[in-house]
């Protein structure tokens, strides 16, 4: 059965990345919650998408210049919220029987990765019992190299869209350079769809996660193939669709 992934908790249906989107999402009964991890100059893990804050936050310029003083100060847009850190978010999501989480390592505003960062995600999904029903996500296979070499033991996903295949040689070359750095590979629904063949020849369905997915018919299109993972801004009607066409 297709596994449903709220992407940055459920983002269509509260705010993205903060502690009540994760705290609703899990009453969905998501199969994973996706998120995000940015580094501070000051050592902070935040859980944040952009590598700026003008977006989501009620302030701007890059998320690594924050002081813990800055983020207390600082609030998610459209909530009474702060920037949440990873252990506080941890803290909400890392349940004896909560949900699998795929935890996205970010790099900073000039795509350079954080110093130390895997290892110190690592850590922290350990501290509180998380590691081993977690996958450590990138785009950057330098970034999932630096997983592998710090943390072993925890499964690792690739992400990539059209953009992102045809910088690394295309997508042949890069699905067969990550086979044995990840568990699962993320592809973009439009790539999936137009690459599905070389795919299908390449990865078997339970190695397969398509992104982002928010329509009826794209959602059900994805869930008749038996794709292994799907990712939503909706999960609740990704969820409601699965149920639909197994019942």
């Amino acid at each position: 059965m297709t596994k449903v992934i709220g992407h940055r908790g459920a983002r269509n249906l509260w705010p993205e990345n903060s502690l009540t989107g994760f705290r609703n999402a899990l009453q969905l009964g998501v199969d994973a919650m996706e998120f995000d991890v940015h580094q501070t100059d000051s050592g902070e893990l935040l859980v944040i998408h952009d590598a700026m804050l003008d977006r989501t936050a009620e302030a701007a310029g890059p998320v690594r210049r924050l002081t813990p003083a800055m983020r207390a100060a600082t609030r998610l847009r459209d909530t009474d919220e702060t920037i949440p850190t990873l252990a506080e978010v941890l803290d909400v999501l890392a349940l004896s029987d909560g949900p699998h989480l795929h935890v996205e390592i970010k790099v900073d505003e000039s795509g350079t990765p954080y110093p130390d960062i895997a290892r110190r995600v690592a850590e922290e999904l350990r501290r509180f019992g998380a590691d081993k029903r977690a996958h450590l996500t990138s785009f950057d296979t330098s970034v999932l190299t630096d997983c592998r070499r710090n943390a072993p033991h925890v499964a690792r996903l690739v992400s990539v869209n059209e953009d992102w295949a045809r910088r690394q040689g295309g997508l042949g070359a890069f699905l067969a350079a990550v086979d044995d750095l990840v568990d699962i590979v993320a592809i973009h629904h439009e790539l999936m769809a137009a690459e599905w063949e070389l795919i299908r020849s390449t990865m078997p369905l339970e190695r397969l996660c398509v992104w982002t997915l928010n329509e009826d018919g794209e959602i059900r299109r994805w869930l008749d193939r038996g794709i292994g993972h799907l990712t939503s801004d909706s999960p609740d009607l990704a969820l409601r669709l699965r149920d639909t066409i197994a019942a």
